[in-house]
């Protein structure tokens, strides 16, 4: 990689963001480990930390660390795709400051509070209450004037500099991105209105805006890493922005049924949910196949004109996580999802360990890879690494996560089936039903085993960690 990744302050803003983001990948690993143990020993830390903060800590480290991260992977691809330094740098770094005060601030009053009184004092000061967007409204308006000002440095570059497919699709993606958020800074006291903008928020926040930028981002790592032909990784990224934003917002509709709105919305939401990871696998199995191709002709080609190197992949954990997240996203997306989101099925299913086993492999494969492949790329540009090899962490990191990943979510499909057969189908949905089956063999074992997974989890992220740190002093890299 040249040196001007190490002298960009946009690129070197990048590196606080994605450092940041690790950390909080971390703590999410390590709360969701102390859910997993509480879930299957209740008294472990009582009084201490309760079971419900140590889960709401859990799936919003999540969601921040992924915003730090992709927030940092903007910044890291501005000045390659633009030709110039990211305009607007200072207020940049301004509020990343600001938004690290923020996150530590509610952090500490998530441990250190954990519950407040029934009155606006605790959704201004302690929490929402909403689920996955528990952050108290103080820090509501804080989020938001920090991706205010993203979106403005991102407009101002991409304005500036060379326009190409990448930098105009994230401009338009950001525009959404921030304004999405705004429609869970509301409050109505009908609980059917109220959820239904929260499912703009969890569902078409993530599903529309949070998938074209992976595929932006994409895009970006396939021509940085294997030269990828542009037009062919633009064409998809387009296709898949056609199919996300029209796929994004109807398919929400498999939630609607359960806040009261009509029975439609089940079929119309079901089928294009599926559809969403589509693009992105395609524009993965077309680049491939391309890539593919050349390098067969050139290992055939009897003879090669003077000068001409075969090209090799300039980061190869960085590609194995990308490659991951092509099929993590179809599997964790469109197989999982679609599991439990046809109508006749999610009467069954809806509420169950079915929606946690879907939600860990979805935001696993369709987002933690890629961000992961970028914390590499940004670690071989910041070292002026030109070839990064695997060593001995990175693929044990990756077959740790990975696999850790896989046995959590198939250990709750099964507490999943438990729950379907003996809570909702042999005793219908009763809460003797529901205790029942919670206590059933399959289930617990299933428990078990979603916890000794966590552990080889979070293991896993500890060899990241040391990899992604120690990169830069490892001689097997070529400089």
């Amino acid at each position: 990689m040249a040196n001007n990744h190490l002298t960009s302050e946009s690129k070197q803003l990048a590196t606080w963001y994605l450092t940041f983001a690790a950390i909080l990948f971390g703590a999410q690993l390590l709360f969701g480990l102390i859910a997993a143990i509480q879930y299957v020993m209740p008294g472990f830390l009582y009084g201490i930390l309760d079971f419900s903060i140590a889960r709401i800590l859990h799936i919003n480290a999540l969601v921040v660390w992924m915003v730090f991260a992709m927030f940092g992977s903007v910044y890291w691809l501005l000045p390659d795709e633009t030709g110039i330094e990211t305009i607007g740098i200072k207020a940049g770094k301004l509020v990343y400051w600001i938004f690290v005060a923020a996150i530590v601030v509610v952090v500490l009053v998530f441990l250190l509070i954990q519950v407040g009184p029934a009155s606006d004092t605790t959704i201004w000061f302690i929490t929402e209450g909403r689920e996955y967007i528990e952050a108290p409204r103080w820090a509501d308006f804080g989020i938001v004037v920090v991706a205010l000002t993203f979106v403005g440095n991102l407009f101002l570059t991409g304005m500036k500099g060379k326009q190409t497919g990448i930098v105009t699709v994230l401009m338009a993606d950001m525009i959404a991105f921030a304004g999405l958020y705004l429609a869970g800074m509301f409050f109505t006291d009908n609980i059917s209105v109220d959820q239904y903008w929260w499912w703009w928020v969890i569902h078409l926040w993530v599903e529309a805006t949070w998938e074209v930028f992976v595929g932006a981002i994409a895009a970006y790592g396939l021509i940085t890493m294997i030269g990828a032909h542009r037009k062919v990784v633009e064409m998809w990224l387009w296709i898949e922005v056609a199919m996300l934003f029209g796929s994004g917002i109807l398919g929400m509709g498999h939630h609607y049924f359960w806040i009261g709105t009509p029975e439609y919305w089940w079929e119309i939401g079901a089928l294009f949910s599926a559809l969403e990871p589509l693009p992105l696998v395609a524009m993965f199995v077309h680049v491939l196949y391309d890539w593919g191709k050349t390098q067969g002709a050139e290992m055939n080609s009897e003879h090669t004109d003077e000068g001409h190197v075969k090209s090799v992949i300039k980061n190869k954990p960085a590609f194995t996580w990308f490659v991951l997240n092509a099929f993590g996203n179809f599997l964790g997306a469109g197989v999982w999802g679609f599991f439990h989101t046809l109508p006749q099925i999610n009467l069954y299913t809806h509420g169950t360990q079915f929606t946690s086993a879907h939600g860990h492999l979805a935001f696993f494969g369709a987002y933690a890879t890629i961000l992961v492949g970028m914390m590499y790329l940004a670690v071989q540009g910041k070292n002026g690494i030109k070839v990064m090899k695997n060593t001995k962490a990175s693929i044990w990191a990756v077959s740790m996560i990975t696999g850790g990943v896989m046995g959590m979510t198939v250990a709750l499909t099964i507490a999943g089936y438990v729950q379907v057969i003996v809570s909702r189908a042999q005793m219908g949905a009763t809460w003797a039903a529901y205790f029942d089956g919670q206590g059933g063999a399959w289930f617990t074992q299933a428990m078990d085993w979603r916890l000794i997974m966590g552990v080889i989890t979070f293991l896993g992220f500890v060899l990241l960690a040391k990899d992604l740190l120690t990169t830069g002093k490892n001689p097997v890299h070529e400089r």
